[in-house]
């Protein structure tokens, strides 16, 4: 195991939010799958050993930005607060711009809870469910449940093939991933044709077209934001009811971006910044009335 450190070289600028300014890579002797632990602060510019050249982090989106078929970062954040959740999410859309790449994010729940649109009415949403505490994402869509299920999302920085798509463009294609995941374990899923809403407001009542399902019952829904810092899914899988390990099926979801896009992944740690900066989203936003019953 051969581990290196990647000192700042400049700082470019010192816009919000804090970017980072290196970090420690561990890379196997086998040169296999490595280890990165993102040192943040301000946005500077350091070299990245894997492509052998600089990288101006805080500098605006280019052509050079990677495509699909490139390096991706993964990351699992385990178990978290509904609170917390959906601040680390925004805040890796505030940071992808410099992390230059895409982020896929595994997470899970440590309380019972709900998350729901950003653009429903709060006091619609308390007369559904008993879950506490309810959150509203960054993102649209309807209520979704936090009780059982496999959560993930996906960050885009502006420049990468995803973020140029229409919304319905990307929710096909995240949900065909899913589908094609499942597939490799064993599993067989469909997308939903159509929509089909029973009860208006509710993600996993019904389904809308590209969803996926699981003997015609939804199993996967999404939702999305997109705006100048890049492009937000949030998505949630509620598993079928039969013996699945979680595991097995983040890892097919790596596979099967590496089958489908030549994807290859490496492995992220967030640095102080980053997560000090979720950890004020938490606080002062998804964590407080204001928010979550602003509308």
């Amino acid at each position: 195991m051969v581990t290196m450190r990647i000192n700042p070289l400049d700082v470019k600028t010192s816009h919000e939010p804090a970017g980072i300014v290196g970090a420690e890579v561990t890379r196997r002797n086998d040169g296999a799958n490595r280890t990165v632990r993102l040192l943040t602060s301000a946005p500077t510019q350091f070299t990245d050993p894997m492509r052998t050249r600089t990288l101006e982090l805080g500098a605006s989106p280019t052509s050079e930005l990677p495509g699909p078929a490139a390096a991706w970062w993964q990351l699992d954040s385990g178990p978290g607060a509904a609170d917390l959740n959906m601040a680390f999410d925004e805040a890796l859309l505030e940071a992808v711009a410099d992390l230059r790449r895409p982020v896929l994010r595994f997470y899970g729940w440590t309380e019972r809870a709900a998350t729901f649109g950003y653009f429903q009415r709060h006091a619609e949403i308390v007369r559904l469910t008993r879950l506490r505490p309810l959150v509203r994402r960054p993102t649209g869509g309807g209520l979704v449940p936090h009780e059982a299920d496999w959560t993930y999302s996906l960050v885009f920085p502006p420049g990468q093939g995803w973020y140029a798509l229409r919304a319905s463009e990307s929710y096909e294609r995240v949900h065909v991933w899913i589908r094609d995941a499942f597939a490799r374990i064993g599993v067989a899923t469909e997308l939903s044709p159509c929509c089909r809403k029973e009860a208006p407001g509710q993600c996993f009542v019904g389904a809308e077209r590209f969803d996926v399902l699981w003997h015609g019952r939804k199993v996967a829904g999404a939702a999305q934001r997109r705006n100048q810092l890049g492009l937000l899914i949030q998505g949630s899988v509620q598993p079928p009811p039969i013996p699945l390990p979680r595991t097995a099926w983040q890892q097919a979801m790596c596979e099967t971006a590496h089958a489908r896009w030549g994807v290859t992944w490496e492995e992220l740690r967030p640095g102080p910044a980053l997560e000090a900066r979720a950890s004020t989203l938490a606080r002062e936003k998804y964590s407080r009335p204001s928010y979550n019953e602003k509308r």
